[in-house]
Parts: structure tokens; C-alpha cells; sequence
């Protein structure tokens, strides 16, 4: 089966825009005979790196104006923001992994989540996580995702799962999904380096499944020249703010494909899905190899909300 992971920057705090990329680049995924295309963390409409490189309080009021302009070109759900990309999938009969930006429209129309949405071969949306626990400055922007998410699905490509960024250094989550017959175990991130490769090793190893880690490769240069405070965020045209890092690992051992490192394009590679079930013959932490006598994790899978109507 062949994976496509995205290196690509979408148009930067533009939906519309970035939408029509991502439809791009699925075709162009599925021209190359691939069943399953990953989209890094939040690729829509772009990470809100901002928040790293502006100082608290005396950049508040910049930090402001550009959550708003983020805020504005978020998918709401509700309202099926992400129909096209669906589209896509069902036109192209590939399974879209996709990070996004979410608005909560229903409860309160602002709050913002980090989300990951797992679109079937079909078109049908299986399933769309929120990032648990918003790292640092995140947390600026972003609220709190729960347990009614953390789950893995049936696709026509394998069971897959997600988790986002640093969610995947929270081991009992790690755990929740291990514990579903994972088959390919999906990390989009905003990391990237040494240390990260050897975090989705780790997982690959730890898991017994295939696991996908990409980060958004974009420069300087990619950002539009309409967005506030440019030439003070990123002031060097050439600078590479994220270097992407693609990577593919096989279940219970090393590098598959990649790291793909300060390049655009797709990472594609063939993978085969059976391998992962196979590989867990030596060590299932969540079957032979569990002690629940010793050890056990109880998950809240119920939806949280500050409100109920009657």
C-alpha cells in the first residue's frame, strides 16, 4: 500500500486558499497511486507559530490580531468546512489524514482546538481528534481536547490512529491507542530534529505498528506578504521555519522512509500493513505483554461541554 505524506506549506492563514492546495495535493497523491495521504499538524490554515516568537505581554496586542486572522480562517465543523477535502478523498478513493485548525460554532463560536481528522477512502469523516493538552504558549490559542476522541478506525487502508505534537510524549494516550489493534499510528507535528526521529522510533517500537510523523516544511518566503507583522516574525526570507522532517517507521524496528529535511514535495513510500499485527508477536504492551493484575487505564470517553440544554 503506498503512503503519501505531505511536504508542503499550505497559503498561510488563508482556508479558501489552502483548502484548494490541499485538494491539490491529494490528487497528486492519488495520481501516484497512493491509498493514503498525511497532512501535517494544523496544516490548515498554517501552525500559529507566532506564538513562539512573540514576547508575552508586550506582544499581547499583536497576538491579538493574528488569532483573530487565525480564528477567521478555521474549520468549523459544523458547518462542514471540511467538505471539499472530503470531496477529494471520496473523488480519489484515498484516505486523507488532515490537521486543522477547528472553531467550536456550536458552544461558543471562538474557542480554537488542534484537531486531526481521519476522512475514509469514501469521503465519510471516521473520526476528528483534539489535541489533549496545548504545549507552552499554545495554550494562548488553543483549549482542551478529551477522551472522546482518542480513538482508532477502521479505513479501507488499516486501523488508524492519531495523536498531535507533544500528545505523543503522554503515555498513558499512547497506550489508549495501542490498546485498539492500531495499524498505522499517525503523528502530525510541529517538531521536528534528532530528538523527535527518535520519538516516532520509540512509538514504532513500542507500539508494534507503522508510524508517520511530518511537520509542515515551509520558509520564510512562503509566508504571504498580507499577513500582520511579517518582516518582524520572520524577518529573513530565507530561513527555514520548520524543515518538515517526513518520516516513515516499520513496526518494531527502524526507518522506513525518510527523514525528508528542508524539502517540498511528497514523501512516498510502499508499506505493508499486515507487518504490524505480525510484529507484535515479541512484545504487545497491551496483550501478552500487559500485567493488568499489576497495571490498569481507564479512559473518559465522554464528551465534555460547559453547557447542556434541556
Amino acid at each position: 500500500m503506498k503512503v503519501a505524506v505531505v511536504q508542503e506549506p499550505p497559503v498561510y492563514l488563508n482556508k479558501t486558499k489552502s483548502i484548494a492546495r490541499a485538494v491539490e495535493l491529494i490528487a497528486s497523491a492519488a495520481k501516484q497511486n497512493c491509498e493514503l495521504v498525511v497532512f501535517p499538524e494544523v496544516w490548515l490554515p498554517g501552525y500559529p507559530t507566532f506564538v513562539w516568537r512573540l514576547p508575552p505581554g508586550a506582544g499581547m496586542v499583536k497576538t491579538d490580531e493574528l488569532f483573530a486572522l487565525s480564528q477567521k480562517n478555521s474549520m468549523d465543523m459544523g458547518k462542514d468546512d471540511l467538505a471539499p477535502v472530503r470531496s477529494a478523498a471520496k473523488e480519489h478513493g484515498i484516505v486523507v489524514v488532515m490537521g486543522h485548525q477547528e472553531v467550536d460554532g456550536k458552544v461558543s463560536g471562538s474557542t480554537l482546538y488542534n484537531s486531526v481528522a481521519i476522512i475514509d477512502a469514501d469521503g465519510r469523516l471516521l473520526n476528528n481528534h483534539r489535541k489533549l493538552m496545548p504545549t507552552n504558549p499554545e495554550r494562548m490559542v488553543w483549549g482542551f481536547g478529551d477522551g472522546s476522541t482518542l480513538n482508532v478506525v477502521e479505513t479501507a487502508v488499516g486501523r488508524i490512529g492519531a495523536l498531535i505534537c507533544w500528545e505523543n510524549y503522554m503515555p498513558l494516550a499512547r497506550y489508549a491507542l495501542y490498546a485498539q489493534n492500531i495499524d498505522i499510528y499517525v503523528a502530525p507535528t510541529w517538531d521536528s530534529g534528532d530528538t523527535w526521529m527518535a520519538t516516532m522510533q520509540h512509538i514504532a517500537r513500542e507500539g508494534g505498528c507503522w508510524v508517520i510523523g511530518c511537520a509542515t516544511s515551509i520558509e520564510a518566503s512562503d509566508i504571504p506578504e498580507g499577513v500582520p507583522y511579517r518582516e518582524e516574525l520572520f524577518p529573513q526570507d530565507d530561513e527555514y521555519i520548520n524543515p518538515g522532517d517526513a518520516v516513515v517507521y516499520k513496526p518494531f524496528g527502524g526507518v522506513h522512509a525518510g527523514p525528508m529535511r528542508k524539502e517540498k514535495g511528497l514523501l512516498v513510500t510502499d508499506i505493508e500493513v499486515p507487518l504490524a499485527t505480525a510484529s507484535r508477536r515479541k512484545f504487545d504492551v497491551t496483550g501478552h505483554y500487559s500485567r493488568p493484575d499489576v497495571f490498569t487505564l481507564k479512559v473518559n470517553r465522554s464528551k465534555q461541554s460547559s453547557i447542556s440544554f434541556g
